[in-house]
């Protein structure tokens, strides 16, 4: 193939940046990073998810939407979460009842606009592989919890144990139920890419491998990788 589009997807502190960042330089092309540090509406979430959910939800939407649509125009590329996963997100919170029944229909009427503006864009359409990162809801605490960013400590707000929880529980939902392109899950419990080189190796390979069975192009061999990012808190 000429192209390749690779979309890395897990819950809060999988390691999605990190691999996003692993795999773009495998493959020398440019990474669509989820907008966090730059996101003002975040940590106005987790300090009033009722009030500001439909506000971030709306903002993570519209980033992605033209994320994808400036990945659909180029050759090889990788995503940092995609517009898929949003529905995911909106529609846990909204069965929490973080949001009105009027401002589910919106959401959903305004996605499926998008996802049809879309298919618009280039003929490829689709991404040609998702890569989830696995984790268990521990090791997901123990990762949220090293990277540091206080507004999503649950030392420092109890009530964010059981909404982790429904993230991690969803995306394992999530992930069996997504059928927009190839999928394969990356174990990542038991190969922390993030801290350890060799770990690293081992899941850029076995991503290798799955494009190579389906005849995708994913040009770079294995090696080391810096864990410089584990320091700046993006995983």
């Amino acid at each position: 193939m000429d192209e390749t589009m690779l979309l890395v997807a897990g819950t809060i502190g999988a390691g999605k940046s990190s691999l996003t960042d692993m795999l773009s330089q495998e493959m020398n092309s440019k990474p669509f990073y989820e907008n966090v540090d730059d996101n003002e509406v975040l940590p106005l979430f987790y300090s009033n998810p009722k009030k500001y959910t439909f506000l971030l939800q709306i903002f993570f939407l519209n980033k992605r939407f033209l994320a994808m649509k400036d990945a659909l125009k180029q050759a090889d590329n990788v995503l940092d979460r995609s517009i898929y996963e949003d529905s995911l997100l909106f529609h846990l919170n909204a069965d929490l009842g973080r949001v009105s029944e009027a401002e589910v229909i919106q959401y959903d009427n305004l996605l499926d606009t998008m996802l049809k503006e879309l298919e618009l864009v280039s003929p490829k359409k689709r991404p040609d592989l998702l890569v989830h990162i696995k984790v268990s809801f521990d090791v997901m605490l123990e990762r949220i919890e090293k990277r540091g960013r206080d507004y999503e400590q649950v030392a420092l707000n109890p009530e964010l144990l059981e909404y982790y929880r429904l993230v991690n529980q969803r995306y394992e939902q999530w992930f069996d139920a997504f059928d927009i392109c190839p999928k394969i899950q990356i174990d990542g419990d038991r190969y922390d890419f993030v801290a350890d080189p060799k770990a690293a190796e081992i899941v850029i390979k076995q991503i290798k491998e799955e494009t190579n069975k389906l005849n995708l192009q994913m040009p770079g061999q294995a090696r080391y990788y810096s864990t410089g990012l584990i320091e700046k808190g993006i995983f």
